[in-house]
């Protein structure tokens, strides 16, 4: 992957790969393990993130899925977790949280390709993402009170921004699964799709996106993602800056003359 020299490399936990031009495809890769996090995923997937982050214009879209039918992502793994002192958890936990905000931090748009169950922080990874599609046999659930903790890597936060505050707190405090049907209905996820079809569709959409001009999508994204923190007034201000910075660029003049030639624009991302 030229594109990005630090992403170069096997990963053990991940699949990493450009299935096509300006696509980047972040596989979870432990299907033996419905794709629960570890350690070294953790810090598989806080590289990723970054480097992306260091480098905005790399790739136009990226896409997130776990490997095989069954998980999307089970949470973390417990099994490694069995047996950690209390400094040990926190530790790992603290990579997590450091985890969720490198994801939350993607600049091009991050689209989940939900593929099976998403459960705890494997819901939470889902809830980073700008939007998703999900399979219609998958599942949902944020258990963590079940386990004797709470969501940590942004579900209290991410999940009621999401379905709404009520909705939310049935979900989290019963700990109980919900379908992809529910999820749909919610807006937690935006389109359903037969088993084994939700990759296709989700890099249909990212071929769709990567085609139009790509620092548009990122300072649109820039700008929903920001201004929805602030009250409206100051929305709209954060939009017109954001605006503006396009007006000087080679692409929104490219758009114009490819508008009037009656052709499709060639964006170069400058």
């Amino acid at each position: 992957m030229p594109a990005l020299a630090a992403l170069d490399h096997a990963f053990e936990t991940l699949q990493v790969q450009e299935p096509e031009a300006h696509i980047l495809q972040v596989t979870l890769n432990r299907p033996e393990r419905a794709n629960a996090f570890t350690t070294r995923m953790g810090r598989e997937l806080v590289q990723v993130f970054q480097a992306l982050e260091a480098s905005p214009g790399a790739y136009r879209c990226v896409v997130l899925t776990g490997a095989g039918e069954r998980a999307f992502c089970a949470g973390a793994d417990l099994k490694e977790r069995n047996g950690m002192t209390d400094a040990q958890f926190a530790e790992q936990h603290y990579l997590f949280e450091r985890m969720a905000r490198a994801v939350l931090a993607c600049p091009p748009p991050l689209l989940g390709a939900i593929n099976g169950a998403a459960f705890a922080g494997g819901l939470e990874l889902a809830l980073c993402c700008d939007f998703a599609y999900a399979s219609e046999t998958a599942r949902f659930a944020l258990t963590e009170v079940t386990l004797g903790i709470m969501p940590g890597a942004g579900g209290t936060q991410n999940l009621p921004r999401t379905i709404g505050e009520r909705r939310a707190k049935e979900v989290i405090l019963t700990g109980r699964p919900f379908s992809a049907q529910d999820a749909l209905a919610w807006g937690m996820v935006n389109r359903l799709c037969p088993p084994g079809e939700v990759l296709g569709a989700v890099l249909e959409t990212a071929r769709t996106i990567a085609a139009n001009a790509p620092l548009s999508v990122r300072q649109a994204k820039k700008s929903i993602t920001q201004g929805l923190q602030m009250d409206r007034a100051s929305g709209m201000l954060f939009e017109i800056e954001a605006y503006y910075q396009l007006i000087p660029t080679e692409d929104r003049s490219e758009g114009i003359r490819a508008f009037n030639e009656k052709r499709k624009p060639d964006f170069k991302g400058r």
